[in-house]
């Protein structure tokens, strides 16, 4: 499948200002390895190939494991990751998939993450979900072609 378009350059100021959301997100106290595995996750569920590949890649780079990068699909039935980490995951996908139950992010999905959380971290958990499902759009709308990143 062929990109449609590279929308880094056809619209450049749109592209900063998600990178602005990145730079802020990425200076936050938010671990690395949870933000990638949250990118990831989101990443999966919204069928964008680009990002996922990116973002496997990335997390790979910066010392993730097989194990994990393989379960992060199934994050719930392994036992590879935090109590935290799964707090995050819960939370990306209910961020992800708002449209799939009357009250898209439950209480408890919330109240487990803020357990884990100091209140200025789950804000950067919170733009972190945002941005990775702005960019996930994106790349999808566009056919981004996985690995053109590299």
């Amino acid at each position: 499948m062929m990109a449609r378009m590279n929308f880094g350059k056809a619209a450049p100021k749109a592209s900063e200002a998600l990178m602005g959301l990145e730079r802020f997100v990425r200076s936050s106290s938010l671990p690395h390895s949870t933000l990638e595995l949250v990118k990831l996750r989101a990443s999966q569920i919204n069928g964008c190939g680009f990002c996922v590949d990116m973002h496997s890649r990335d997390a790979k780079k910066a010392g993730e494991t097989d194990e994990r990068l393989f379960a992060v699909a199934a994050w719930r039935d392994t036992p590879y990751f935090t109590e935290a980490e799964r707090a995050a995951l819960a939370l990306a996908e209910a961020g992800t998939r708002l449209s799939d139950r009357p009250e898209p992010v439950p209480d408890e999905v919330w109240d487990e993450a803020a357990r884990h959380y100091d209140e200025e971290t789950l804000a950067a958990l919170v733009a972190a979900i945002a941005a990775i499902n702005a960019w996930n759009r994106i790349s999808v709308i566009t056919r981004a072609t996985p690995g053109a990143h590299l």
